[in-house]
């Protein structure tokens, strides 16, 4: 599933992994069982760390066509452009001992939801109702805590930071967060209420601390992102 053929179905995979036919694959995508919570718990297990971090992120797998579920022309970090794909959120546990997704959420587009008749072609449920990503990536810490584990703090790009939603469901919870804003994003102070880039200006150099992390590739730094969110 990770490698990297121009296209995946199961009998490409089976080639690619050595396998002489594709029942194997088969079975795992199509009836083998998945159970997400065994695997969360499995994370927080052996990769526990008290200090760990959860971040929220989305990526795009490039699709052909339009009957995978979720399909749509959108922005994709993945190929940093708009382009055929579907997009799904992730909550990833990160700490000094590694890192690993516990929780994942497909993104459905309004251009699925208001359709009822593609998404039962699709097997979708007959239910399914619109939620943005920041509502997603919320879903998921919230069953994440619901299963008993703590969170310390939360990341995540100016998509999650600019949803005023989940910083204020983040807060309720009392759980800290390093989110990334636009430029002209208003942030609230005693003050007034300023653009993020024109109070950035405003703050003496001697009263910021740059706090960093070494977990997973380079640095993550407090940061105030200069492109508009998707």
């Amino acid at each position: 599933m990770l490698s990297d053929l121009p296209r995946k179905n199961c009998w490409t995979i089976a080639e690619w992994a050595g396998e002489a036919s594709p029942h194997g694959t088969q079975h795992l995508l199509c009836r083998a069982v998945w159970n997400a919570d065994v695997v969360r718990e499995y994370v927080v297990e052996h990769l526990h760390d008290e200090a760990a971090v959860r971040v929220v992120d989305e990526t795009g797998d490039p699709k052909k066509g339009t009957h995978t579920v979720g399909v749509q022309r959108q922005y994709t970090g993945t190929a940093g452009r708009i382009e055929n794909s579907q997009v799904a959120v992730y909550l990833v546990y990160a700490g000094a001992r590694g890192r690993a997704a516990v929780d994942r959420a497909l993104y459905i587009p309004r251009s699925w939801t208001y359709d009822p008749d593609r998404c039962r072609a699709a097997g979708i449920d007959k239910d399914i109702v619109f939620a943005a990503k920041p509502e997603l990536a919320r879903t998921m810490i919230e069953r994440f805590l619901d299963a008993g584990h703590d969170i310390g703090w939360v990341t995540g790009d100016e998509v999650y930071g600019g949803n005023p939603k989940l910083r204020t469901a983040l807060e309720e919870r009392g759980i800290g967060y390093v989110l990334a804003v636009a430029c002209s994003a208003e942030v609230a102070t005693g003050a007034g209420a300023f653009r993020a880039d024109a109070l950035v200006t405003k703050i003496p150099k001697r009263a910021w601390l740059k706090l960093g992390r070494t977990w997973g590739e380079g640095r993550a730094l407090l940061r105030l992102g200069c492109h508009r969110p998707r």
